[in-house]
Parts: structure tokens; sequence; C-alpha cells
């Protein structure tokens, strides 16, 4: 009988809708290496034996970050709380695989365990939700928004000192009622979790990364899996050959040197920082692959004062290899601790 596929995931709208995609383009493609592996027989193919579709099945997890919802994650323990639980099913052969946000993803993974697969990225900034769709400028002083990230309350802070950021929990619905309850004049998301529920027309205003740089990795998936060896079961060789097909380079490029910068910079929930990578076309008639050579990678990189009163934000260019992207996002984090970041983070432990 042919092993189950097993896709450990958090319980929430958003997370179950990504799963669902993920299991979606697994099936995908195991249609298409079946039908390879079918039309080779007698030969090689890219997962030998394969003569039937596994079964895909999704697994809740409650994480540690969806039982503690009265509290800003930067006072429990940011990041890693929505990710440590179902990362031990994963390692204990419980789960094959498990789907999260990118951005909720801690700089280091636990041994044993990789990101297999960066999927196609959707839009990733910061979006504003309001009463009567008024702009982030337009509110007026003293208006309440919405927000549990500290580096979304730092910027908010820089750009408009006069409104007062408000912390936020829940799941995408409970902010909005609370939004349309009166509790706040305005909230801020991601776009991605509002694209990928189709709810894209609540949102007022795009924040883009002149206003607001977003979280390392936000739009993006991260599915994880498990180290593989050649002493990995053929189960595991499997997931292996699937992930390889599901991963985008075009993404997988700036996410990776997003992540390098949390690294250097030792992110997380308890400090406003924030990176973004972009790949844009050097020659405009260049077509948007990074095979070709024709683009360059554009990071861009924050470190903020608690209070918004000081930003330090800078940019580096480079050339479209994947081979390069931890050295920039290393180098662009280095950059800013030289030019003050490291004061702010070190006044931030205090």
């Amino acid at each position: 009988m042919t092993k189950i596929i097993k896709i450990g995931t958090r319980g929430s709208q958003l997370a179950l809708w990504q799963a669902n995609w993920v299991k979606g383009e697994i099936e995908r493609i195991l249609s298409q290496l079946n039908a390879i592996s079918r039309s080779n027989s007698g030969t090689n193919s890219n997962i030998d034996g394969l003569v039937s579709i596994p079964s895909i099945e999704i697994v809740k997890i409650k994480t540690t970050g969806d039982q503690i919802t009265d509290r800003p994650l930067s006072m429990v323990g940011g990041k890693g709380l929505f990710v440590k639980e179902i990362e031990q099913q994963l390692l204990d052969k419980d789960i094959d695989i498990a789907v999260h946000s990118m951005k909720d993803m801690p700089a280091e993974l636990p041994e044993g365990l990789r990101v297999g697969a960066i999927p196609v990225r959707v839009n990733p900034f910061d979006v504003l939700i309001s009463k009567d769709n008024i702009p982030l400028n337009d509110l007026p002083a003293g208006s309440k928004i919405g927000t549990s990230s500290l580096r979304r309350a730092s910027q908010i802070k820089s750009v408009r000192p006069d409104v007062v950021p408000v912390s936020i929990r829940g799941n995408l619905d409970t902010r909005l009622r609370k939004l349309d309850s009166g509790e706040y004049d305005a909230i801020i998301l991601a776009a991605a979790g509002l694209i990928r529920l189709g709810m894209k027309e609540k949102i007022s205003q795009y924040l883009d990364e002149d206003i607001m740089v977003p979280a390392v990795g936000q739009g993006a998936l991260c599915v994880e899996s498990r180290l593989v060896s050649a002493q990995s079961d053929t189960h595991d060789l499997m997931i292996s050959n699937i992930m390889a097909k599901l991963d985008d380079i075009n993404t997988r490029i700036p996410v990776e040197a997003e992540r390098a910068f949390l690294r250097k910079m030792e992110g997380s929930c308890h400090i406003p920082v924030a990176c973004f990578g972009k790949l844009e076309n050097i020659k405009k008639d260049a077509p948007h692959t990074a095979e070709n050579g024709q683009n360059s990678l554009i990071l861009t990189g924050l470190v903020a004062s608690e209070d918004g009163s000081t930003i330090i934000k800078e940019t580096l260019t480079c050339s479209v290899e994947l081979s390069k992207a931890n050295a920039i996002g290393t180098e662009l984090a280095e950059l800013i601790l030289q030019k003050g970041g490291r004061e702010i983070l070190e006044s931030l432990k205090i």
C-alpha cells in the first residue's frame, strides 16, 4: 500500500488555506512524475517504482502561539511560537512536511530539518485597512492602529508620530471584527493573507518598502522537510524530489538573502528589524528569470528604535545568484550594525 504523505500545519483559516494549496501542488507534481515514470517504464525515473499517487493528509497542530492570544508576541517568545510543535512532529516522523508562513520562521532551524521548498511568493507588503478607506497619511491625529508587530509599530511611529499603535492579536477574522467594532481606527496586516483568502477588496492602502519594509520572508511559504542522506528511506527521498519541484528559484534567492540578514541581526519579534529583497531587470527586455543573468537582487534592510525615533535603513545590490544570497544578506546586516544598528539592538536588551 502506498504510504500517506502527511502535511503538518496550524489550524487557522489562513494556515489551512496554505496547507491545502501545497497539497494541491504536490498532487500536481506527483501526477506529472507518475506520468513520466509510466512512460519510461523499464528506465530510471525521478521516483523509482512510483505506480500510484499517494494520498495526502492535512494534520492540524496547535502551537504555543495559537494558545497565547492575550499578549504581544514580543512578550512571550517571539519567532518560533508558531512552529516549534510542528517541527517536533516533523522530527518525530509523525508528519512528512510542514507548511508555515516564512515570516514566522526563526533564523535557525532545528538540526535535521531544512527549508525544503519556497514556492512562488505573493505580494510581500503590509497593507492598511481603515474605516472609510482613509490612507495612512490622512488618518486623524490620535488614531489607534492595531498591529501585533514591533517592526510595524516602529515604522508607523516614524512616518506618523501622532498616531497610536495598539497591540492586536487573533486570527484575520478576529482582527477585522475588532476594526469593525470600533476598537481600532485602522489595522495593519500582511497583504498575502488577505489575497490568499480572497479578501483583497478590504485593503485600503498597500505600504511598499518606501513606507514600511516588510518582515523577512513575508508573502512566502516555507515548506519544511527533513534532511536527506544516502541512508534516508525511500519515502523521505520521494519527499525531497517533490520539494525540488515545488521550489521557486526567483523566490528562494531574495528570501535566502533576507534570512541571512535576520541571522546576522539575531532577529526575532523582540526587535524591530525588517528586510526585503526583490529581483529587478537590468535590461528592460530581459525575461524575469534568475537563470539569464540579466537581473539584480536589490536588498533593503532596516532596524529601528522601539519608539520609531531612529531608523537605520540601507540597500545593497548584487547580481542574481543563489550562491551570493547569504553573503549580501550578511553584508547588509553588518553595514546597518556599523551605522548605529548595534547600539539600537543593545538598548532594546536593557
